[in-house]
């Protein structure tokens, strides 16, 4: 088999990283990191699909977006449910025509131990944040096969799909663990489509739902001392991993699982 060839142009930083035209479709785009998210791709020159179940801060995020000068549709959907979301994906391709990229950031960060939690609370944990995404991932590339042009898939794993911790995290690690895997097994089943699926695994971050935690100074210090770099994160720490596994810089990746986590896998 002949070697690819590459040329100067193409190898130039700006192309590698040209998002300018794709569109994206971003589930729970208004969370704290959905809404970096698609701020970010949107300067980039990205135009939005925003998907949530929150109509009014869908709403107020879309103007948002307009005013960076792309193109911004939101869409209220349940991602639980299959005829939402291939209902989403349809609207989607009709307004835009396509989609290039997935960011699936619609997620439920449940905490509770599990001798205390019930068999209805595990189900809405795994419904969310595992048949979400596998839901969203699959009417996605289904469009993305059809078209023949191939795309990005990114989900939305967690530093606790690697590592466990003990304050009521079984439901939501073992979440992410299975949204891992799910991402390796979906590179390997649609890379013939030139389709790449790879996730982001963030450490706990700045938001409405970790601020108690992080404002109290005793409890932020049993998360804190797990990251190397000694910070908790902010939403605007994963724009840039998620703006690679987007472009064509990361044309060869799929199959992985990027921590953007300060260091803590790496213990």
């Amino acid at each position: 088999m002949p070697q690819p060839h590459i040329t100067s142009n193409e190898l130039v930083t700006s192309k590698l990283f040209d998002l300018k035209g794709k569109v994206a479709l971003i589930t729970g785009a208004s969370g704290a990191l959905g809404m970096a998210v698609a701020r970010g791709l949107a300067v980039n020159g990205v135009n939005l699909v925003l998907s949530s179940v929150e109509k009014e801060a869908l709403q107020q995020l879309a103007e948002e977006i307009r005013g960076l000068g792309v193109k911004a549709l939101p869409l209220y959907c349940d991602v639980t449910s299959e005829s939402q979301v291939d209902g989403m994906v349809d609207e989607a391709v009709a307004g835009f025509g396509k989609i290039d990229i997935l960011f699936t950031c619609a997620g439920l960060a449940h905490r509770e131990l599990l001798v205390d939690q019930s068999l209805e609370n595990w189900r809405k944990v795994m419904d969310v944040n595992v048949q979400g995404t596998l839901l969203c991932c699959k009417a996605v590339a289904k469009d993305m096969i059809k078209r023949g042009e191939g795309g990005s898939i990114i989900t939305v794993g967690s530093v606790r799909g690697h590592h466990a911790h003990r304050d009521g995290y079984t439901g939501y690690g073992t979440s992410k663990a299975a949204v891992h895997y799910l991402t390796k097994t979906l590179a390997f089943e649609w890379a013939e489509h030139n389709i790449r699926v790879n996730s982001i695994a963030p450490c706990i971050f700045w938001s409405d739902l970790t601020e108690p935690m992080l404002s109290d100074d005793k409890n932020a210090q049993k998360y804190l001392a797990r990251i190397p770099l000694g910070r908790a994160a902010i939403p605007e720490d994963f724009v840039g991993a998620v703006v690679f596994l987007a472009s064509a810089a990361s044309s060869m990746v799929t199959a992985h699982i990027l921590s953007v986590d300060g260091g803590v896998v790496g213990g």
